[in-house]
């Protein structure tokens, strides 16, 4: 004696109501799987070590020491931009007067 699927749909129905879980009777994939899980975001953060500040934050940082502390990136950047300058490859200057107009351009 076989129990008919209505009656085993309706029995499957009452119980993910009861035990509050998604009624899911063609068996089709949703996520409710991933979804339950906990987050991991909190976890994984706490597993890399802290940023290490750079030259900047350490100077800003320890101001009231008054220490020199140069940073060796920003002068190499001088460094490079100078000898792009005496070669005459550095960026052109920027436009000091705002007022001027523009060939082709009406002034409001």
């Amino acid at each position: 004696m076989s129990v008919p699927r209505a009656r085993l749909l309706e029995l499957m129905r009452a119980r993910c109501e009861l035990f509050s879980t998604t009624f899911n009777p063609e068996g089709v994939r949703t996520g409710n799987k991933i979804l339950r899980q906990r987050l991991k975001g909190s976890a994984l953060a706490s597993y890399y070590p802290p940023k290490i500040m750079n030259t900047s934050q350490f100077q800003k940082k320890f101001e009231h020491l008054q220490l020199e502390v140069e940073d060796e990136e920003e002068v190499d950047r001088l460094d490079h931009i100078a000898a792009l300058k005496a070669r005459g490859k550095s960026a052109p200057k920027k436009k000091r007067v705002a007022d001027a107009p523009t060939p082709g351009k009406k002034k409001k």
